[in-house]
């Protein structure tokens, strides 16, 4: 059974390694980019840096003591920002994305937020039929992929599409 809590900055070492491996490695899964970008997805120093972000929060999934997952959630006015979803090649397929997701959910509450808003490549319509299928909605915004090879050099020209889940604070 997974337990999902906050991540300190001591587990930005395990959880670098997922993030890089859920997004990048060979064995990465459906959710693998590695086609789309190369290079690692994030480092150790830039995880460190968000995860001293004031309004931010990584949440992480473990079995056993071990990293099986995380996202990254940072309050942004009224809107709550979600990156970094990422499960560990082995444990796809099992809903820990989906649990993740509904952590995310809480987390909005919790800070009494009604929109959770992620940015999403436009070349991954499977990834992006998924997240409509958790509750997600186009908004019909969109940007360039970043210019920096901060989160890795893209192999073609990208498109980031901004998706956003209402949240029922009631």
């Amino acid at each position: 059974m997974e337990t999902i809590t906050a991540a300190t900055p001591a587990d930005a070492p395990a959880l670098t390694a997922l993030i890089n491996r859920a997004y990048r490695s060979e064995q990465g899964g459906w959710t693998a980019e590695g086609h789309l970008l190369e290079g690692p997805r994030i480092d150790e120093a830039g995880l460190l840096a968000m995860l001293a972000l004031p309004h931010a929060q990584l949440l992480k999934a473990e079995t056993d003591g071990i990293p099986t997952g995380c996202v990254y959630l940072e309050a942004q006015g009224e809107v709550l920002y979600l990156s970094l979803l990422a499960v560990a090649p082995e444990a796809q397929a099992h809903g820990l994305g989906r649990q993740l997701l509904a952590a995310a959910d809480a987390y909005a509450r919790q800070l009494r937020r009604t929109k959770v808003r992620m940015s999403v490549l436009a070349a991954r319509p499977e990834l992006l039929a998924w997240y409509e299928r958790h509750g997600y909605q186009p908004t019909g915004a969109s940007e360039p992929f970043p210019a920096t090879t901060r989160f890795g050099r893209p192999r073609q020209p990208l498109t980031l599409l901004t998706l956003e889940k209402n949240i029922d604070n009631s």
